[in-house]
């Protein structure tokens, strides 16, 4: 008799219950006795601070305000949405004062933390003696922000553009590119998401985020993706279709290239080890130039390197960003070289908010408090840390298919079935709520939103991931 048989036998039988049945050997209990230890509810790491006192209103009133005054295409987290009214360096309080690890940082935007005091100190002097000048005076907050940005860039990487979004950082590159190289295609990677306007939402390849608008001489490669992809680690013959797409599906010469070291969105895959410096080769033979999507890689998130670009070994010509660059703030960004800015000067390029000084004042504390409390170097000491707990995580509880990422940009893909690598959408649903229940909140990626991201402010520490971990396995053994 199969395992799966005797686990539903036991299933229907009162005096057994099984917490996961597709190992019904290692997890079953018999009259309150453990066939092996069970996992006890772990509690929320100390942290000393008390959330003021909530007096506004609460989530229902909000979630029906919210349904009938914004557009419907607003989704949520949970089955009862959560209303969160602070936050506090890597923790969420809601209406009753419960505290939340945040595990997603605001979709990976709150880089320093909640309400950093730095960051906030500086948002606020800024404000007090000028809210807001265009780029049509001086004002010195964009200079410095420029020029400290600037000097965290590699090689001729100079010239700074200042926006409001990832988006919009990403549609600016587009026109960029297609102005220096007087080509119009533009290859993307499938799996990756660079935006959601009519432009960058052709550069998207999850079909959960496009809508059926006409996306104009884009057009999306085989995904690297060690775990999943065709070729498995094999960067050569990734590269090598990107050749082929060049050879068969262009007139020859393309644009550019855009890609996200590790994507985000797509479920925190990182790209097989050496691709991009196979590829860029390839794309600038072809006439075009490299844009590297730093949106939720960069300012010291991967521990290992500033920049998620560095750990493939190259250099881009262009580079977006946005999210952590101002932990929180509406802020974003397109560096270049001046070759490629040049082209720029043929018309007028503006933007009302672009380096408006209190998001320049911002920017330029989160880049001081990364350097002055060493994210980058914390990253890599705690991301190493939880990937290796997660791991170990992962001999116990079959429903964990892979456990990849570097630093604090983490993804943990779900499976029903290791060799088929079957999503295991159910089971992710009920495991997000049951980790909302014990203090996690973390989000999901993947094109069947069967990856837990693990992405939290870059302030979590190891009793944070050690909590995070023992969350799951509490979770994960009550399946």
């Amino acid at each position: 008799m199969s395992f799966k048989t005797v686990g539903r036998k036991l299933l229907r039988s009162s005096k057994w219950q099984c917490v996961n049945t597709t190992n019904v050997k290692r997890r079953c209990f018999s009259a309150g006795i453990a066939a092996e230890a069970s996992v006890s509810r772990p509690e929320l790491p100390a942290f000393d601070y008390e959330p003021k006192p909530y007096n506004g209103p609460l989530a229902d009133e909000v979630f029906q305000k919210r349904k009938k005054y914004l557009g419907p295409s607003l989704f949520h987290y949970y089955q009862k949405p959560l209303n969160i009214v602070e936050g506090k360096m890597q923790y969420l309080f809601d209406e009753n004062g419960k505290r939340y690890l945040d595990a997603f940082a605001g979709i990976v935007t709150v880089s320093c933390g909640h309400c950093h005091p730095e960051v906030l100190n500086a948002i606020i002097e800024q404000s007090k003696l000028l809210q807001h000048a265009t780029t049509i005076y001086l004002h010195h907050a964009i200079a410095d922000f420029a020029e400290a940005l600037a000097s965290k860039m590699p090689g001729n990487l100079k010239v700074v553009y200042f926006v409001n979004s990832g988006t919009e950082a990403n549609e600016l590159a587009m026109m960029m590119a297609r102005l220096y190289s007087g080509n119009l295609g533009i290859i993307a990677l499938r799996n990756a998401y660079h935006g959601g306007s009519s432009n960058t939402i052709g550069l998207t390849a999850l079909n959960t985020w496009k809508y059926p608008i006409p996306q104009g001489e884009i057009h999306h490669v085989i995904n690297p993706n060690p775990y999943r992809g065709v070729f498995g680690s094999d960067a050569s013959r990734y590269a090598e279709e990107v050749q082929d797409h060049i050879d068969h599906g262009s007139p020859g010469k393309v644009a550019s290239f855009i890609a996200e070291t590790i994507q985000g969105v797509g479920g925190a895959v990182e790209l097989a080890p050496g691709y991009l410096k196979l590829v860029y080769d390839i794309v600038r033979k072809a006439g075009g130039v490299c844009i590297a999507d730093e949106v939720q890689t960069g300012f010291g998130r991967t521990g290992s390197h500033y920049w998620g670009f560095e750990t493939q070994g190259v250099i881009p010509d262009i580079v977006t960003m946005a999210k952590g660059i101002g932990n929180g703030l509406p802020l974003g960004a397109v560096v270049t070289t001046p070759e490629i800015a040049s082209v720029m000067a043929q018309k007028i390029q503006f933007n009302t908010f672009g380096g408006n000084p209190v998001c320049s004042a911002g920017g330029l504390a989160v880049l001081k408090v990364i350097d002055a409390e060493k994210r980058q170097e914390h990253c890599a000491k705690v991301g190493s840390h939880l990937v290796e707990r997660l791991r170990v995580l992962q001999q116990t509880h079959d429903i964990i298919g892979d456990v990849r990422g570097r630093g604090l940009m983490v993804g943990i893909e779900l499976v029903s079935d290791r060799t088929k690598k079957t999503p295991a959408k159910a089971e992710t649903a009920i495991l997000f709520e049951k980790l909302r229940e014990l203090g996690v909140l973390v989000g999901k990626g993947g094109l069947h939103g069967n990856v837990f991201r693990i992405k939290p402010p870059m302030c979590f520490n190891k009793d944070d991931a050690d909590f995070l971990v023992d969350a799951l396995d509490y979770a994960m053994s009550k399946l």
